[in-house]
């Protein structure tokens, strides 16, 4: 499952957003999406697990948990259209 992840600090890393979900099970990917032109955060990034269930457990629990001071949301990612 793509799990969507925003309201991130912006020194927020991919790797601590892997570690973060690592808790609930596998973690594919974790990725922070950064602006092109300056190289900053966006404060939102992806999270690829492979096992629903575990996904899902993971977005329950993580869905506005504070991090450094900012409630984040976490969604299933859905496909742009």
């Amino acid at each position: 499952m793509n799990i969507f992840v925003a309201n991130l600090d912006f020194n927020f890393k991919s790797e601590g957003l892997k570690e973060l979900f690592e808790e609930y099970g596998e973690v594919s990917s974790a990725k922070i999406i950064m602006d092109f032109g300056t190289g900053k955060s966006k404060g939102f990034g992806f999270v690829e697990m492979p096992d629903d269930n575990e996904a899902q457990l993971a977005i329950n629990s993580l869905n506005e948990h504070e991090i450094n001071g900012r409630p984040i949301v976490v969604k299933e990612a859905k496909p742009r259209s």
